[in-house]
This record gives structure tokens, sequence and C-alpha cells, in this order.
């Protein structure tokens, strides 16, 4: 069935005085999850599978419509963006998401975004109506939301700060959705989860539910070798600032995936697959294969939190 289910949402708490009446959010969540698993051939074998989730098939092309979609409407079933902008940081495809929503929700929204975000994903921001607040190329995301903080410490009245690095809704979004989805796409014979470490919510979401589903299920996080990657979204756990909705307890291995071997996989599965994925995608993809070739049998899924729409300057290198 098509459709976004998570913490029991009530379309009926939400009324005509808030933003965003019933019809207009049950539209939304139609837009959102239910992604297709897509079989990669050349990445396993005769007895071990490797699937990856195409989460760019929804609302704002990438994984994180499920998280916005969840704080946003989280947001509005409490009142707390009643007559107030929607705030946050972002490496780029969580606010693209929120933006697209927004859009639609006539809420008016803010985004500090580091200042080497890629200017399509600029250009994206900007059509969709965001106002960008700029901030320090070399803290990343975490500088962003040093920002995005002060801004909300300093305008209290103003902003509804959706801190997704921080929010509960972020993981849940994952427990009550990606989780279900690959335990049902995979006739539950599911063996191995794998996926990359940003805001933490895809995996630690993931992870937590398959684990109750079935103890067995192997769960590994990836994250860059260096603080010094260009894989957007991603985070260095060691030299960065750790998600609090972050938690190690389902992490059976963690793998460290380089970004330029990434680049080059993004390129392998252009002319393997004939799939153009971002190097998160391929990165996340890389740790899946680097899995199955450990295994004489099981069944690997991964994440692939977008396609290569955003990533020109990635096209124009494979």
């Amino acid at each position: 069935m098509k459709g976004f289910f998570f913490i029991p949402y009530h379309m009926t708490q939400l009324t005509e005085t808030r933003i965003g009446s019933p019809e207009l959010m049950a539209s939304l969540s139609q837009q959102v999850g239910n992604t297709p698993l897509l079989a990669f051939e050349s990445l396993g074998s005769d007895k071990v599978k490797v699937y990856g989730k195409a989460e760019w098939m929804q609302l704002g092309n990438s994984v994180k419509a499920r998280a916005a979609f969840n704080i946003i409407s989280s947001a509005l079933r409490n009142g707390q963006l009643q007559d107030r902008v929607l705030l946050d940081a972002s490496s780029g495809n969580t606010a693209i998401a929120y933006a697209s929503i927004c859009a639609r929700l006539s809420i008016p929204i803010e985004i500090c975004l580091p200042a080497n975000a890629s200017a399509k994903r600029k250009s994206i921001l900007h059509a969709l109506g965001a106002q960008l607040h700029l901030t320090s190329e070399l803290e990343g995301t975490d500088g962003a939301q040093r920002e995005a903080k002060n801004l909300a410490e300093a305008h209290p009245d103003k902003y509804f700060y959706a801190d997704q690095y921080n929010n509960d809704a972020n993981w849940k979004a994952h427990y009550y959705t990606t989780a279900l989805e690959i335990w049902e796409q995979t006739n539950k014979k599911l063996t191995h989860f794998v996926a990359g470490l940003g805001t933490t919510g895809s995996f630690v979401g993931t992870a937590q539910r398959l684990k109750e589903l079935n103890p067995e299920i192997r769960t590994i996080a990836l994250q860059p070798n260096s603080p010094m990657h260009f894989l957007e979204g991603w985070k260095h756990l060691p030299t960065a600032k750790v998600p609090g909705i972050y938690n190690d307890r389902n992490v059976d291995q963690l793998l460290e995936i380089n970004s330029e071997d990434s680049i080059a996989f993004v390129k392998r599965i252009a002319r393997e697959e004939g799939l153009l994925i971002s190097p998160s995608s391929a990165a996340n993809l890389l740790g899946a294969k680097r899995i199955a070739d450990t295994l004489e049998e099981g069944v690997v899924v991964t994440i692939l939190p977008d396609d290569i729409s955003k990533y020109d300057e990635v096209l124009n290198m494979i």
C-alpha cells in the first residue's frame, strides 16, 4: 500500500487553523516512502544477493524525505510551526526535502548551509523559496548547526528549530518505515544491513527495528576514513560533532570508506548496472559489496540516499 506510516499519525489532529489541511498532508504522505529495492547482480553471486533502496524516488529526491516529513508532521501536531519559520542546518538533501514540503504547506523556511555546498543544491533551494544562511566551508555541517542554534536562541519566537541531528522524529521515520519496507521486500530473508552515518537517523532507526524483527541480522555502519572527505552529509565521528540521536548499540561492525574509492564506484555502477548514483549511494554500495565478499550466502541491503542529479561535478569526473 502506498503511503507513509509512522508514529501513529492521526490526520484528524490537524485542524484548518494550523498550516496544512488533513487532505493536503495525506496527499504529501503518498509521495514519501515505499521506494523500490534494486538488485545489483554484479556485486553479489548466486548465493549472495546485494540490494539497494532507491531513495531518490520520493519527494525531494532523496532519503531525507522520510525524516523531513516526520519532523514537520510532528511539529504540526504539536503546534510548534504555528506562526513560525522552520529553521535547520543541512548539507543539502534534508534542506531540499524540507523546502519541497514547506512550499506545499506555505511554511517559511530558513536553512544554515555550508558555503561549499554545490551550486546546484543552492539553486534548487532558492527555487523552492528557502532563505539560506551560508556558513564556514571549513566547519561543514558542524558549523551550520552552531549557526542554526545561535539563530534559534536569539529569536525564539520567530523560529521552530527542527534540529534534525537531535530530533527523535528523524530516526523514528526509519524505524516505522524504512526497516519494515526492507523486511517485507526481502521476504524477511535479510541477513545484513549496511548504511553510512550522517545525521545517523537512517542507520539508527532502521537497525533498531530490524534487530527487533530478527536479532540475527548483522548491522554495519559506514563512515569516511578521514575527516577530510567529500561524502556530502557523512560524518567522520571521531572528529565531528556526534549527533544526539546516534547510539552505537546496534553497530555490529564499523567500516571506513575512502572518498576516492566511492567516486570510482559511481563509474563502475554506471558501467555495470546502468544507474547514475551519488557518491554517498556508491559509498554505501561499496560497503555492501565488502560485506558480501565475506559471505558464502546471504542477503545484503543498503540505502541509496540519492542519485547523481545534484552532482554535476561528479558526473563530469566519470
